[in-house]
């Protein structure tokens, strides 16, 4: 009772409740996502305490992305079942668990573990794998503007957060951080997504964009109606399974370009921190540099998600 007195209430709200789910998108974002990110940052801090090689360490990232890909499917199959209300919830917990069980770490495994399996591995769960899993069931008109919106969720969290951590490394140190860090995530983002977050409109009786319920004769016009945007029909119209989309070109040219973007943009990543204090940039401006990367991106985001839905 109390739940669906709770749904009403949402349903009434004088705007579309849809964009609350992009805003707890855009804020868990803009923290779970840097908080893989910030293995940048970490990277030089630890290397200098223990003095193990370059590609020990960066191992970390690279088991961390293994685990991310193998994972991924279940993710998935999660999301389809319990939603995100649950699903978000376990990714900020195995992150915040990683960041403060990394701070005992002495061994290279440990960090393997840590900040590879439960951070870079856990993220996967809060960034932008896991919100287009149910992003899209909130919008069709605006869904490259919301998507957008929620996505420059990161660029905005990386240019704030990755600065004040630097900072905080250096007065505290990395393990100290990492727990503030922690305790962010635990305390914001799995309250935040566990009472706002919703896998679709229609579980607050509410329809996409804020749609009100059509009656039965405007209902079936629609259905019969043919969306002008759609370019191939026959592809809409096809009842996708993993195996029928394994056999077709696109399928692999996605992934191809995924895998691609990836590996261009953490290769660089992870040890651009290091590199740039190497060079004589002090740590609190490489610091910055990460966050403009991210930062950078946040225009093209928002304004190609809405050239999208009026193409």
């Amino acid at each position: 009772m109390n739940k669906s007195r709770q749904n009403q209430s949402l349903a009434r709200l004088p705007f579309y409740y849809g964009w609350v789910i992009v805003a707890v998108a855009f804020i868990t974002m803009g923290v779970g996502v840097n908080a893989r990110t910030a293995f940048s940052l970490l990277f030089p801090p630890i290397l200098d305490e223990f003095g193990w090689s370059r590609g020990s360490l960066a191992a970390t990232f690279s088991i961390g992305f293994m685990v991310s890909a193998l994972i991924t499917p279940l993710i998935g199959i999660m999301m389809d079942r319990y939603g995100p209300r649950l699903v978000l919830p376990i990714g900020a917990v195995l992150v915040g668990t990683g960041l403060m069980l990394t701070t005992f770490a002495v061994l290279p495994w440990h960090f393997y573990l840590t900040l590879g399996v439960m951070v870079v591995g856990g993220s996967i769960f809060i960034s932008y794998i896991g919100h287009t899993l149910f992003l899209p069931n909130c919008f069709i008109r605006r869904r490259g503007l919301a998507l957008g919106l929620a996505f420059a969720g990161v660029g905005i969290g990386s240019v704030t957060i990755f600065p004040w951590m630097q900072h905080s490394i250096d007065t505290v140190g990395w393990r100290q951080s990492c727990w503030v860090l922690a305790f962010i995530i635990l305390v914001v983002l799995v309250p935040l997504n566990i009472i706002f977050q919703r896998r679709k409109p229609e579980v607050i009786g509410l329809l996409p964009d804020g749609d009100k319920v059509p009656d039965a004769a405007t209902a079936a016009e629609n259905r019969e109606a043919v969306d002008p945007a759609i370019i191939d029909k026959e592809w809409v119209a096809t009842e996708w399974t993993l195996a029928k989309a394994m056999r077709t070109a696109r399928f692999w040219w996605l992934m191809l370009s995924f895998i691609g973007t990836l590996y261009v943009w953490y290769a660089v990543q992870v040890h651009q921190t290091r590199y740039l204090i190497d060079v004589g940039i002090t740590a609190e401006m490489a610091a910055l540099a990460l966050g403009l990367v991210g930062l950078a991106g946040v225009m093209g985001q928002i304004v190609v998600g809405h050239l999208s839905d009026l193409a």
